[in-house]
């Protein structure tokens, strides 16, 4: 993909983040949702987070677009919980059902470190939202700690500008979904009042934090927005919706990835439509929207 070159990675200059710290719980409102619940105390909101990061899995990923997973892997980190509840969700048992386990953001910082020794091109936070504060607070500690490769943002897109104030001069790479743009849409799959407009003031924040992806002279993602759109079966018009709204407002550069990994999980079978992966005749016509729009930048999978 023609990515523009960057010149390699170094942290985006910003304050000094390690004043960041979970404080930002006391009122919850790092997702559009607005809880504002005090996870300090125990209180739990939607998402069902609380007072200390949730990690389900720390490993070596191979499975991202090729800027992230590049040779060596992407150094992923699985926050459990989750911010929306889609019903064909494939981590449902880390999202819904919160399996992991607490972890402090020393000990997190240390996890970031050892990703790096073991040769990961990025550290990737997956899920990320809930845990916004943690992450700033473990990555200005890896920093300091001596972690220098790219800090990725992996998320479903329904972030609040409230938390993503949090991580300007932290998030080095956003990977923000974009969903829907049908409000009944969010709420029927979802669950997700909003998602739209949010999702749409999330993206602009991160564009305007970043830019559009640059990968550096190796091929590896070092800053930027690459914007994610998962087709689903049978809903193939609002994958054509989704494609037009992101060429409208950012243009045809807009580095894109259309995936195709979806296959029935958690509740879905209980919608009529959602009980299939998507045929290639399906994936073809989303492809087929991309090129009529224009988009230079696009990740496109096989089935």
């Amino acid at each position: 993909m023609p990515f523009l070159p960057g010149g390699g990675h170094s942290s985006p200059s910003s304050p000094d983040n390690s004043r960041v710290s979970p404080s930002a719980l006391a009122s919850c409102t790092l997702c559009p949702r607005e809880c504002g619940v005090d996870r300090l105390s125990g209180q739990r909101g939607f998402c069902g987070a609380g007072a200390v990061a949730r990690v389900a899995a720390v490993s070596i990923h191979h499975g991202e677009e090729p800027p992230i997973s590049g040779i060596r892997g992407s150094g992923t980190v699985f926050f459990s919980h989750c911010n929306m509840a889609c019903r064909f969700c494939q981590n449902y048992p880390i999202s819904q059902m919160g399996n992991g386990r607490d972890m402090g953001a020393e000990t997190l910082a240390g996890e970031l470190l050892r990703l790096q020794g073991r040769g990961a091109h990025n550290v990737n936070f997956v899920t990320p939202t809930p845990h916004a504060a943690h992450l700033a607070e473990a990555v200005a500690l890896a920093r300091r700690g001596g972690l220098e490769i790219p800090v990725v943002y992996n998320t479903n897109g329904y972030d609040s500008l409230e938390a993503l104030a949090l991580l300007a001069g932290v998030v080095d790479v956003y990977l923000p979904d974009a969903k829907y743009r049908t409000p009944g849409l969010a709420a029927e799959l979802s669950d997700t009042p909003g998602y739209v407009s949010r999702n749409d003031d999330a993206i602009a924040e991160m564009v305007r934090q970043v830019g559009f992806l640059e990968v550096g002279e190796d091929g590896i993602a070092a800053r930027g927005v690459l914007v994610r759109h998962l087709v689903l079966p049978g809903r193939v018009k609002e994958t054509e919706r989704v494609l037009a709204h992101l060429a409208e407002t950012f243009g045809p550069d807009l580095p894109l990835s259309l995936m195709a990994q979806y296959f029935p999980a958690w509740q879905a079978r209980e919608i009529p439509g959602l009980g299939r992966k998507v045929t290639k005749k399906e994936y073809g016509r989303a492809v087929s929207a991309a090129s009529r729009l224009s988009f230079r930048n696009v990740f496109i999978q096989e089935l």
